[in-house]
């Protein structure tokens, strides 16, 4: 299995329960084919280089997992049709 990240940017107006809920969604759907989530980090509401959907604040989030490599274009779409979601960015980790 090969380890990814997906930066997830929120809505900074949801309530913490709506975006706990978001986020287990995401690990949720990695455990489900297979992979495991190594660390969600939470860096909080900060201010994007641009608005987004008119919006100048997001909530930023970093998730590590690994899981197989068909788990990521499942990631995409789910968070794709989100409207919670303002982007979402997956990168394949390179190991040492």
């Amino acid at each position: 299995m090969q380890k990814y990240e997906m930066l997830i940017l929120l809505r900074s107006d949801m309530e913490e329960e709506a975006r706990e809920a978001e986020l287990k969604k995401y690990a949720d759907i990695v455990t489900a084919y297979g992979g495991s989530v190594e660390a969600t980090d939470k860096w909080g509401v900060r201010k994007t280089a641009y608005p987004i959907n008119y919006q100048s604040e997001a909530f930023f989030t970093l998730m590590t997992f690994r899981a197989p490599g068909n788990t990521v274009a499942e990631l995409d779409r789910v968070a794709g049709i989100s409207s919670v979601v303002l982007r979402r960015m997956i990168t394949k980790v390179e190991e040492k």
